[in-house]
C-alpha cells in the first residue's frame, strides 16, 4: 500500500531515498575492497591482525618477558634490529619479522621461560 506524501516533503523524502541507495552502494563497494585488500597475493608478505594468530600470541608471550627497563633494546640486539623496530613487531604491530628473526623470537622466549638470561 503506497501512502500520499505531503507537497513540501516529497523532495526531502526523495533526497533522503537518494542518500540511503548510495550508502548502501558504498558499504557494499567498500565491503569488496575490504575482503580484497586483505587476501595477500601469493608471495606477498603477511600483516598482523586478525589473520594472523599465531604471531599475536607469540608477540603477546614475548611482550609479557618485556618487563624491565632495557630489555627491549637488549631483544633488538639479538634480532639485530633498533629498540623502535622491536616496538613496531610487538606492540603497534605494523610489521611482521622475516623467517630468522621468528625463529630467533622463539629460541629467546624458550630461553627466557626456561630461567635463562640470553644476550
Amino acid at each position: 500500500m503506497i501512502y500520499p506524501v505531503h507537497p513540501k516533503i516529497e523532495i526531502p523524502v526523495a533526497l533522503a531515498s537518494l542518500l540511503a541507495d548510495a550508502a548502501v552502494h558504498t558499504v557494499r563497494l567498500t565491503a569488496k575492497a575490504t575482503l580484497r585488500a586483505r587476501r595477500p597475493r601469493r608471495g606477498q608478505t603477511l600483516h598482523p591482525g586478525h589473520d594472523t594468530p599465531l604471531w599475536n600470541e607469540l608477540a603477546a608471550a614475548v611482550r609479557a618477558q618485556l618487563i624491565r627497563y632495557g630489555e627491549k633494546a637488549r631483544l633488538g640486539r639479538i634480532l639485530g634490529l633498533p629498540r623502535q623496530r622491536v616496538h613496531e613487531l610487538l606492540h603497534s604491530r605494523q610489521h611482521m619479522p622475516d623467517a630468522e628473526r621468528t625463529l630467533l623470537l622463539l629460541a629467546w622466549l624458550h630461553a627466557r621461560q626456561r630461567g635463562l638470561n640470553p644476550a
